[in-house]
């Protein structure tokens, strides 16, 4: 089997997790049996090294099958790759202990394995807003405890390890840290996941009361969630992109079918209206793209972070854009429960939802534009 045939195979099944909700598991089998999950573990741990780009163009094809399972691979592949491809020497400026590297290896060795790892960032009331976070820790005689709750966390309930954010609890600044939290006793799944779009990705909430080893705590140091929010924001902004230009490639494909078989194809307003969502997905394809070979050769330059931002923005906007198009054109048939262009519809709908919203990265790029500092305003 080969990424063309998973994306087959995806899309067959996506009808019916999304009809049920429920995690799609014989996806994510068929992600592991190719090494998907190692995709951005690097060879030497059984991975296969994968560029930024190079994830772009796996997640473009995963989202162009079945948007749900696409995302929560992207939350995997955020997590992965983070740890992946934060350079040695910025983790060592930051001041990680030298005891981080050998656990961060364990961790990407286990994902080439097959462990699948869910990020709780997003907390009621709150968002993703990382300045905001509730969630807290402190610490103990061996490690952490780590107590609060999420909400929006793809593969609940199926994740080996969770990335959770959590502010410290002594401090009167908004010190953030990331923890490697391990499915089991101290994290609770609570069902609640029943939306509007990306129904199957299974994004329940968590409660957390967990107690964890100094080896959880992401980087070795306490405190640098923001900071790499705004110095590499790729893995929280762009890798969404790639997913939704994805989506938006489905409703092209989907759309076509339709339109040729109820003979719609003939009509100018349709063949205008298919043109259109045509140019759009192409240019979203293509900011996505330079924004992805941006990342992998200068990540965290101040041109490439706006390519990033950009990428987010035309994602997201072009998704549900295009998704409102076709569908229009194809008509009422059209929007019945089950028929493939109402399911996309509601995916492309929830890109310029998720974080960073659109509104917020078109504001960032505003601030950019004006010239001025647009990581002034706290916008994680």
């Amino acid at each position: 089997m080969d990424l063309h045939s998973l994306t087959d195979r995806m899309s067959g099944r996506a009808p019916e997790y999304d009809a049920s909700g429920k995690f799609p598991e014989e996806d994510f089998a068929d992600l592991r049996e190719l090494g998907l999950l190692g995709l951005m573990v690097p060879r030497r741990l059984g991975g296969s090294g994968a560029t930024f780009a190079e994830y772009t163009d796996v997640a473009m094809r995963l989202g162009s099958g079945a948007g749900a399972t696409a995302l929560i691979f992207n939350m995997h592949a955020s997590v992965t790759g983070a740890l992946a491809h934060t350079p040695d020497e910025l983790v060592r400026q930051f001041g990680a202990p030298e005891s981080f590297f050998a656990s961060r290896d364990r961790v990407l060795a286990a994902a080439a394995e097959g462990a699948l790892y869910a990020v709780a960032m997003s907390e009621r009331g709150t968002g993703s807003r990382l300045s905001k976070v509730r969630t807290s820790y402190e610490r103990t005689g061996s490690g952490f405890r780590i107590t609060g709750a999420k909400t929006f966390v793809s593969g609940a309930g199926h994740a080996d390890a969770y990335l959770v954010a959590a502010r410290d609890s002594t401090s009167e600044e908004p010190k953030v840290s990331y923890f490697l939290v391990p499915a089991g006793p101290g994290v609770e799944v609570v069902p609640t996941w029943d939306s509007l779009g990306m129904r199957a990705t299974a994004s329940h909430d968590l409660r957390i009361d967990a107690e964890v080893g100094e080896d959880a705590l992401v980087g070795g140091i306490e405190g640098a969630a923001l900071l790499l929010a705004q110095v590499m924001p790729q893995w929280l902004v762009a890798s969404y992109a790639a997913v939704y230009v994805g989506v938006a490639q489905a409703v092209l494909r989907h759309g076509a079918e339709h339109l040729r078989e109820r003979g719609l194809h003939t009509l100018p307003m349709v063949r205008a209206r298919m043109g259109r969502a045509d140019n759009q997905v192409t240019a979203a394809e293509l900011v996505v793209r330079k924004a992805a070979d941006l990342v992998t050769e200068d990540p965290g330059n101040p041109e490439t972070n706006r390519w990033v931002w950009r990428a987010k923005l035309t994602a997201g906007d072009t998704a549900a854009d295009v998704a409102f198009s076709v569908l229009e054109a194809a008509g009422a048939s059209a929007t019945r429960r089950g028929h493939p262009l109402e399911r996309l519809y509601r995916d492309a709908r929830c890109g310029a939802l998720q974080p960073a919203t659109s509104d917020v990265c078109a504001d960032w790029l505003g601030a950019s534009a004006l010239g001025d500092n647009p990581d002034e305003t706290a916008r994680w």
